[in-house]
């Protein structure tokens, strides 16, 4: 059976990596949450002080971002990719609020996506990858055979932001949440660079009032018909 490339696009806290890493594991495929890599990125800003207090060195991180290798290594216990920041295990410190806060302004940078689209594409040589991200099908995979929107009701996605947040511990506001989902946006879809949009060839998926079951369902139906 032929191995595709399958590009899931969306919204900030659509359930795109959630969606994705199911299906990866359902068919078999690598997954890469793209978006991780640029929190990974926002979070070496925050650790050396290239962002502070909201300035971004922007000469030091255009020196720094050739030497930030992200990968993913299988973490047995969750049976998913943690990522990993130049040898060092960085999935629940990108996670943060303060991450999500800043990981616009950082992404926005061309030479940032530069260097993340070029990790990006070398892992899907060999296809047989499921990622998601902002302009997977876009800019990173333009020609993937599977290309797939989602989008959900800001306030559903705050919810479920929340609720992924509170279950960690974390105490965090559901009005912060919304406000930050509705920035990010809005920074998202009208950035100069690579903005997030859908693909002309791309299928909408509108989750709002979807189970992660019936999403699944959906998605492979999608690869079935994709991979025939």
């Amino acid at each position: 059976m032929k191995k595709i490339i399958i590009a899931i696009d969306g919204f900030s806290s659509c359930g795109k990596s959630t969606m994705a890493k199911e299906l990866a594991h359902e068919i078999g495929y690598i997954y890469i949450d793209s978006g991780a890599m640029y929190r990974a990125v926002t979070l070496y800003c925050i650790q050396t002080d290239i962002l502070k207090e909201e300035t971004i060195d922007i000469q030091r991180l255009r020196e720094a971002i050739g030497t930030l290798k992200v990968c993913f290594h299988f973490n047995r216990e969750t049976d998913h990719p943690d990522v990993w920041l130049n040898d060092v295990n960085v999935e629940d410190k990108i996670r943060t609020m303060e991450v999500s806060a800043h990981v616009s302004k950082i992404a926005a940078f061309d030479f940032v996506r530069t260097a993340m689209v070029a990790q990006q594409q070398a892992m899907g040589r060999d296809k047989g990858l499921v990622m998601d991200g902002r302009d997977i099908g876009t800019v990173v995979f333009p020609h993937a055979e599977l290309k797939i929107f989602v989008t959900a009701s800001p306030e559903v996605r705050a919810r479920r932001r929340y609720d992924e947040l509170t279950a960690k511990g974390a105490t965090v506001s559901l009005e912060e949440i919304l406000t930050n989902i509705k920035e990010r946006d809005y920074a998202d879809q009208h950035r100069p660079v690579s903005p997030l949009r859908q693909a002309d060839d791309a299928i909408l998926l509108d989750n709002t009032h979807l189970t992660t079951a019936q999403q699944l369902e959906w998605l492979k139906e999608q690869y079935q018909q994709a991979i025939q």
